[in-house]
């Protein structure tokens, strides 16, 4: 998975980018225009993007070429992704969206330093590697993947983590779906300082 990338983040691996309505959490709904970063070492059996997973195989591309193609959409908010983003330094191509007048989020597992100029930190922990204590704290919204009975367990003990303000959300493993969205809502029925988090781009067949 090692890619020879500066250490100022100014060129960055990417994998795609396009432009969707996001599908997940807190910003469900709205149009954006998604940045898939190149490299994840976190390894989730059930991530439905492992050609991410290894940076070598997509090219290294300049920031300013991401932003001069985020700036042709309607949409002034961007969404950071990967793979893992914050394997790499963010600071760069933040700093050159914020320039272009570009609201920026990031979906990230925390397991690296936070970096960045960043408006909204959706933070999915995974139990193969936990995040970080500067990510919890910046955290907008916690979104646990449920894909058995005891990541409820596990939410909780990060909902302890994260800030008061915290948005906490409780998603569906798309492949459980069927068997763990009655139980994320007899859940959130029972404790509804959580919220439920669909993945409703795939119900709309879109990116």
């Amino acid at each position: 998975m090692s890619v020879s990338v500066p250490e100022d983040g100014s060129l960055l691996p990417l994998m795609e980018e396009f432009y969707t309505i996001q599908g997940e959490g807190y910003h469900t709904g709205k149009a954006a225009y998604f940045i898939r970063l190149g490299g994840c070492d976190v390894g989730c059996h059930w991530c439905d993007v492992k050609e991410s997973w290894n940076a070598e195989l997509h090219p290294l591309t300049p920031a300013e070429t991401i932003v001069e193609n985020a700036k042709k959409y309607p949409s002034k908010t961007v969404v950071i992704t990967g793979g893992e983003p914050l394997i790499y330094n963010l600071d760069y191509l933040t700093k050159a969206l914020h320039e272009a007048g570009i609201t920026t989020f990031i979906e990230t597992s925390g397991a690296y330093p936070l970096s960045g100029e960043l408006d909204w930190v959706c933070l999915s922990p995974k139990k193969f590697k936990g995040p970080r204590p500067d990510v919890l704290a910046a955290a907008g919204e916690l979104k646990v993947i449920v894909f058995n009975k005891s990541d409820f367990e596990w939410a909780e003990e990060h909902a302890k983590l994260v800030g008061e303000n915290c948005k906490l959300y409780l998603q569906p493993e798309w492949s459980k779906a069927a068997e763990m969205t009655p139980r994320i809502i007899e859940y959130v029925m029972a404790n509804p300082k959580w919220e439920i988090s669909l993945q409703t781009h795939k119900y709309l067949n879109i990116p």
